[in-house]
C-alpha cells in the first residue's frame, strides 16, 4: 500500500522524554529546521516525571565519561539560556567502599578518572564522613568525591529542553499518539498516528519505556527492556546545609539525593519484576505501581545502617515505578540496523544525566553522520537479534538492574540468560573442563580448568585471577606444541553476485585484487579515515566472499557493509552454518596433513591462502591465518561435521602435546603480537595510520571510502600514534590507565594485559608523536606507579618468521 502523508517534517521525535526534548533542543539549538516532536500523552508522562535526578558523570569509558561531561556542560547553561529554573545542585558526590574489593574497584575508577579528566579526589573514612554528616563510618575502607557531579529537577530540566527548542522553531506536539511506520526499502517515510498520518526524512525513536513497540514498528526488534524501579522519600524532619553532597554505597545497595528536609533513597536491588516483557500497553502513562515492601527492605535496612538517622524518622512516600533496562544496563544510541534513516534513543536506565551529552552527540550523527566520539558501548548495534527476545531480554534486564552497584570485576560474564547459541562443540569442550563466557548469545569457553581446579572464575582487581596459571599453560601450548581454538562465535557472512567485488573493492581500505583463494586483513574506514571496522574477508571464488568478525560486531560489520554494496550484490549472515575451529601452533601443519590428504606444505598453502580441504571424513574452507601470531589455521566446517572434524584433530594431536584453549589465551597472544582490538585499540576515532596499520592501506589501488582523508593524512603526517608498553612482571592493568611521562597525564592505555611467554605486562595506548620516540613511562593503577617501557607494537616474532613458517 503507497503511504500518502497528511503533512510532512523533515525531523520527526517519538518520544516526549528528557531524551526526546533534549534532542530536539539539541538540533533546533544547532540551526536544524522543520523539527517536529509528537508524544502520545504529556511531556514526561513515561518515566522521566517520577525519576530521582542523580547526575553522575565518571564512566568506565573515555567517550561515555566525556558524554556524561557534555551533559553537565547543558546543565550549566541551560538556565540562563532558556529562562526556565531546571534545580540544578552542583554539590558533588560521594562514593563510599564498605569493602576492600570496592576500595580496589572505586581507586581503579580515579585512575581512570585522573586519564580522562574529571577530578575526583580520594577520601578517608572520617573524611567523607565531614562531608556527609549523618553517615556511620564504620566499615569504610575509603570514598571517592567528585565535586562536578550532583542532582536535578527532571520535570524542570524536561521543560526547559522543550522551552528551548520552541525557541529555536521546533514544534512538540502532545496526545499524538504514533499507531504504525510506513517503510520503503531500507527507509522509514512516515508514521500512522491517530491524529493522522506524518510523513518524514528523518524518523528518531526516542520512546523511552515504549521503545521496543515503536522499534517493532519499522521491522527493529530493540534489546530494551522495562524493569520495576524503587526510591523513598523521608518524612522532611532533617535539617542540612544546602549544599550537601549526593551519596552513593553501593555496599549497602543504595544511592541518596538530598531533598528539602529529607531524603531520597533509592536502591538497585536484586529480584526486581519486570513489566510487560518490556512492552507496556499504549494506555500507561503517568502512573506508578503498588510500592513492593520486601524489596524495599533489601536497601532500606542496609541504608538504615548506614545512615542511624533513618532509625528516627519514617518514610514518607515510596516511588515504584517501571524504568527501561537494556540487555546490559547501558542505552541504546544510533542508527538502527537495516534503516538508513531511523535512529534510536533508549534503553536510558540513568536517562536524566545522560540526556544532554546524549542529545547532542546523537544530533551530530544525525546531522553529521559522525556523533563527534565513538559510542560503540551504546551503540543500538552492539545486540544480536536473538538479544532482542522479549523473554531473554527480561530474564538479562532484571539481572543488569540487580547488578548497577555489585562489584563489576574485570572481566565479568553475566550469568542470566545463559546457553542461549551453543556451538556444536559446546559438550566435548565442557567434559574438558571449558570455563564458559557468553557473546552475542553464544558460548564460548574463555579458559579451561585443569584437573583440581574449579570450573569458575574468581577474579581480581589487583592481584592474579584464578584462571591466571590455566591460560599461561594453554598460551605455551599455543606458542610450543598446538591448540585447537572453538571460534563459532566468530560472526560471518557471505558476500557474493555480480559486482562483488568491486563492492568491496570500495568499501575495504585493502586491496581485494587478483584471484580468489585468500584471505585479506583490512579496515573498512568512514569518510574521515576513521576505522569503522575491522575484519577478515577471505576471496573463496569469484565474485564470491566471507567476511568474518568478532561476535559482537556482526550487527554493525554487516551492516555499514550492507549500506555500500551495490544492487545485485547480496549479503548473508552464515554464523549459525558454519562451525569455526582454529588450529594454531608450530606442530598445527604436521596434525592437519596427518588428517588431510591435500597439499599443506608452506609452499602449497602459503600464509593467507584460503582453499577447501578434506579433513578426516569431512570438508572445510581452510584459511591459513589467525590472531595468535603463529602458523595456524581457520578452519570453517559445516555444522554437522564440526564435533567429528574437532575430534580428528584432537586425536591426531596426542602426539604432539595439543591443548585446548579459550578466549583469554587468545587474547594473550595477541597483545603480545601486538595484534589491536575493535573497540578498545580501534575505532572511528582512530585512522590506520595513527594505529600503525598503513600496511592494510591501499592508496593505489583505486577509489575507496576514505581515500581522499587517508591520503591527506598520510601527507601530513599524523599527531597521535599507537605504542606499545611493557611492566617487568605482572602489574594489575585492564585497559584506561594513566600514562605518565615527566609527571604529566599524555595518554591512556586502551588495551592491557599479560603476556605470559614474554613474562611481562602489556598495554597498548596513543602517543603524541614527539612523545612517541620516548622510552621511559609510568602507568598508574590502583595508587601504585609502575614504569613502563616504550617498546616496538610487536613484541613476539616481529620478523613474522613463526607466522610464515
Amino acid at each position: 500500500m503507497t503511504f500518502r502523508a497528511a503533512r510532512h517534517t523533515h525531523i520527526l521525535i517519538i518520544g516526549g522524554g528528557a531524551i526526546g526534548t533534549a534532542l530536539a533542543y539539541q538540533l533546533a539549538r544547532a540551526g536544524q529546521k522543520d523539527i517536529l516532536l509528537v508524544d502520545k500523552a504529556q511531556l514526561t508522562h513515561g518515566c522521566t516525571w517520577h525519576a530521582a535526578g542523580l547526575v553522575g558523570q565518571l564512566r568506565g569509558k573515555k567517550n561515555l565519561t566525556r558524554l556524561m561531561q557534555d551533559s553537565v556542560a547543558v546543565f550549566d547553561r541551560l538556565e540562563h539560556e532558556t529562562g526556565q529554573a531546571i534545580s540544578w545542585k552542583k554539590v558533588g558526590s560521594l562514593r563510599l567502599a564498605g569493602s576492600p574489593s570496592r576500595w580496589s574497584e572505586i581507586r581503579r575508577s580515579m585512575g581512570q578518572a585522573k586519564s580522562f579528566g574529571v577530578e575526583c579526589h580520594a577520601l578517608s573514612a572520617a573524611e567523607a564522613a565531614a562531608r556527609f554528616p549523618f553517615i556511620n563510618p564504620a566499615g569504610i575502607e575509603g570514598a571517592a568525591f567528585i565535586p562536578g557531579d550532583g542532582y536535578i529537577d527532571p520535570y524542570s530540566l524536561t521543560m526547559a529542553y522543550a522551552r528551548g527548542a520552541r525557541a529555536n522553531g521546533a514544534r512538540l506536539e502532545q496526545n499524538v499518539r504514533v499507531e504504525s511506520i510506513a517503510r520503503d526499502g531500507r527507509r522509514a517515510v512516515g508514521v500512522v498516528t491517530d491524529q493522522g498520518s506524518i510523513g518524514c526524512d528523518i524518523l528518531v525513536n526516542c520512546a523511552g519505556l515504549w521503545a521496543k513497540q515503536v522499534g517493532r514498528m519499522a521491522g527493529i526488534d530493540l534489546a530494551t527492556s522495562v524493569v520495576e524501579h524503587q526510591y523513598f522519600l523521608t518524612e522532611k524532619r532533617l535539617t542540612f546545609e544546602a549544599g550537601l553532597t549526593t551519596l552513593r554505597d553501593p555496599d549497602n545497595n543504595f544511592y541518596l539525593k538530598p531533598d528539602t528536609g529529607s531524603f531520597a533513597i533509592g536502591g538497585w536491588e536484586d529480584g526486581t519484576s519486570g513489566f510487560h516483557r518490556g512492552m507496556p500497553p499504549p494506555s500507561f502513562a503517568r502512573e506508578l505501581l503498588p510500592p513492593n515492601l520486601e524489596r524495599l527492605e533489601r536497601f532500606a535496612l542496609p541504608a538504615a545502617a548506614r545512615l542511624p538517622v533513618l532509625n528516627e524518622i519514617g518514610i514518607q512516600t515510596v516511588i515504584n515505578g517501571p524504568i527501561p533496562v537494556s540487555a546490559d544496563g547501558e542505552p541504546l544510541i544510533g542508527l538502527a540496523p537495516g534503516l538508513d534513516n531511523f535512529y534510536v534513543a533508549c534503553g536510558f536506565t540513568a536517562g536524566i544525566a545522560a540526556s544532554g551529552g546524549a542529545a547532542l552527540a546523537l544530533a551530530n550523527l544525525i546531522m553529521h553522520g559522525d556523533a563527534g566520539m565513538d559510542l560503540w558501548p551504546f551503540d543500538v548495534r552492539r545486540f544480536s537479534s536473538a538479544q532482542a527476545q522479549p523473554r531473554y531480554l527480561e530474564k538479562r534486564a532484571i539481572e543488569a538492574y540487580g547488578a548497577y552497584y555489585r562489584i563489576h570485576w574485570p572481566l565479568e560474564e553475566a550469568q542470566a540468560a545463559r546457553n542461549l547459541r551453543l556451538s556444536p562443540l559446546h559438550e566435548p569442550l565442557r567434559r574438558a573442563g571449558a570455563v564458559f563466557g557468553s557473546k552475542a548469545g553464544w558460548e564460548r569457553p574463555n579458559w579451561f580448568a585443569p584437573a583440581g581446579v574449579a570450573a569458575h572464575d574468581e577474579p581480581s582487581f589487583e592481584g592474579k585471577p584464578n584462571w591466571f596459571g590455566a591460560v599461561g599453560a594453554e598460551l605455551a601450548a599455543i606458542r610450543q606444541r598446538a591448540a585447537l581454538i572453538d571460534q563459532t562465535s566468530f560472526a560471518k557472512f557471505e558476500i557474493a553476485g555480480h559486482g562483488a567485488t568491486a563492492s568491496l573493492q570500495r568499501i575495504a581500505a585493502n586491496d581485494l585484487g587478483g584471484p580468489p583463494g585468500k584471505a585479506v586483513y583490512t579496515q573498512l574506514c568512514n569518510e574521515r579515515g576513521g576505522i569503522e571496522a575491522d575484519v577478515t574477508l577471505i576471496h573463496a571464488a569469484p565474485e564470491h566472499f566471507y567476511l568474518v568478525t568478532g561476535a559482537g560486531f556482526g550487527v554493525r560489520d554487516s551492516g555499514w557493509v550492507a549500506q555500500q554494496l551495490e544492487p545485485g550484490v547480496t549479503i548473508r549472515e552464515v554464523t549459525g552454518s558454519l562451525a569455526t575451529l582454529n588450529l594454531c601452533g608450530p606442530r598445527a601443519r604436521a596434525i592437519l596433513q596427518s588428517v588431510s590428504d591435500d597439499a599443506l606444505s608452506n609452499g602449497d598453502f602459503p600464509f593467507r591462502c584460503a582453499r577447501r580441504i578434506d579433513i578426516a571424513a569431512a570438508n572445510a574452507l581452510a584459511v591459513r591465518i589467525g590472531y595468535v601470531g603463529e602458523l595456524g589455521y581457520e578452519l570453517y566446517i559445516p555444522q554437522e561435521y564440526a564435533a567429528g572434524v574437532y575430534q580428528a584433530l584432537w586425536d591426531a594431536g596426542q602426539a604432539h602435546g595439543i591443548a585446548n584453549a579459550g578466549y583469554r589465551a587468545l587474547e594473550a597472544a595477541r597483545l603480545e603480537k601486538g595484534y589491536l582490538y575493535w573497540s578498545g585499540d580501534i575505532s572511528p576515532d582512530y585512522n590506520p595510520y595513527e594505529a600503525g596499520l598503513g600496511f592494510c592501506v591501499a592508496l593505489d589501488k583505486g577509489e575507496f571510502i576514505g581515500r581522499e582523508a587517508l591520503r591527506a593524512i598520510r601527507s601530513k603526517g599524523v599527531a597521535r600514534k599507537l605504542c606499545s608498553f611493557t611492566i617487568e612482571g605482572f602489574a594489575p592493568l585492564h585497559g584506561g590507565e594513566a600514562i605518565v611521562h615527566a609527571g604529566e597525564v599524555v595518554a591512556s592505555t586502551t588495551s592491557a594485559g599479560y603476556g605470559h611467554t614474554l613474562g611481562r605486562t602489556i598495554a597498548f595506548g596513543y602517543l603524541p608523536v614527539a612523545l612517541a620516540v620516548e622510552g621511559a613511562f609510568h602507568i598508574e593503577a590502583f595508587g601504585h606507579s609502575y614504569a613502563a617501557t616504550r617498546g616496538p607494537r610487536c613484541l613476539y616474532d616481529a620478523r613474522q618468521e613463526r607466522l610464515h613458517s
